[in-house]
């Protein structure tokens, strides 16, 4: 494979940062084999770090919980090697609940943090998501003293450049993302070849100015290695209405020569609406190969008839 080209940045919502279209997904990276299905050694993960601080795209997102801290742990190391966080770099990492005793209050949410940058070796992070409110919900998520209102303080002082919400419900990220309190709003398997369901979330947000990120085009593999290699959709097993469309679709993407990973990728990526799209990596030379699949030249015909399978695939589910 050739060199990665330069990759053009975006305004991520009202944030100041610019991002490029496709962020690191940090959680492979940590080696997370109950969500992926295998290890990732340790220094791989470490070499996978440097590269994606290193080369052509600008972003990496982790977490206080993917692998009990790992990721945070092997992004550290990456940037101790690199001698720092690169000027302009987009770092974001998450306050999680206790994974142990599932606390998720405000008190939680500043040990979340130190947790993070201490493992990292910062004393600050570019942007600061809430991870999973839905394990609590908005009302108890926004109450006095809770992790929102934790969440903004921590902006406040300097300990976040700018704030999101990362979560998976759409009513409730909508919820999250009418107060205003936020910058950004990351979703996952939501906004993929053949799951549309957060369009309205999405619309919500670019109307308020709130940069959108966009997670898991992949649906956790199928759409990247197609139906015949799993029958999983978002870590859970797909229904057969939707095995149907990835088939038709992987049959469409093939009959123009197109990798259905690189469809997957782009229905997200050439979205105005997104600034910017989170794919996970797991070896350094993923990340060249995503830069690839990201832009590579495809047919304006394969988007239609994509929309056609799902939409027929839409109507079948709801009879």
């Amino acid at each position: 494979m050739t060199g990665s080209p330069d990759l053009p940045r975006r305004p991520f919502g009202r944030t100041g940062l610019q991002i490029t279209p496709l962020t690191i997904g940090g959680g492979p990276l940590g080696s997370m084999p109950g969500n992926f299905g295998y290890e990732v050694p340790a220094e791989r993960g470490v070499a996978t770090a440097v590269a994606a601080l290193t080369g052509p795209v600008n972003a990496l997102d982790t977490s206080n919980s993917y692998s009990r801290g790992e990721s945070e742990r092997r992004v550290g190391e990456a940037l101790r090697r690199i001698g720092g966080l690169p000027d302009g770099y987009v770092l974001s990492t998450k306050l999680d609940r206790d994974l142990d005793t599932g606390e998720f209050t405000g008190d939680r949410m500043r040990r979340s943090i130190e947790e993070s940058l201490e493992r990292l070796g910062l004393d600050r992070v570019p942007l600061l998501h809430l991870h999973d409110p839905e394990h609590i919900g908005f009302t108890e998520s926004m109450a006095p003293g809770g992790p929102v209102e934790v969440l903004v303080r921590l902006r406040d002082e300097g300990i976040a450049g700018a704030i999101g919400v990362a979560g998976g419900p759409v009513d409730m990220l909508r919820e999250f993302v009418a107060t205003d309190a936020f910058d950004v709003v990351l979703t996952h398997n939501r906004w993929t070849l053949v799951d549309r369901s957060a369009g309205p979330l999405i619309d919500d947000a670019v109307a308020r100015g709130v940069g959108v990120a966009n997670a898991a085009v992949f649906g956790g593999g199928i759409l990247a290695s197609g139906a015949a290699s799993t029958t999983r959709y978002a870590y859970k097993e797909a229904a057969p209405e939707l095995l149907a469309a990835v088939r038709e679709i992987e049959r469409l993407c093939a009959a123009c020569g197109v990798p259905l990973g690189a469809a997957a990728v782009q229905f997200s990526t050439r979205d105005p609406r997104i600034a910017t799209t989170v794919v996970g990596v797991s070896r350094p030379e993923r990340i060249a190969e995503s830069v690839e699949l990201a832009t590579l030249p495809i047919p304006d015909q394969l988007w239609s008839d994509v929309d056609s399978v799902v939409a027929r695939f839409a109507a079948g589910a709801t009879r």
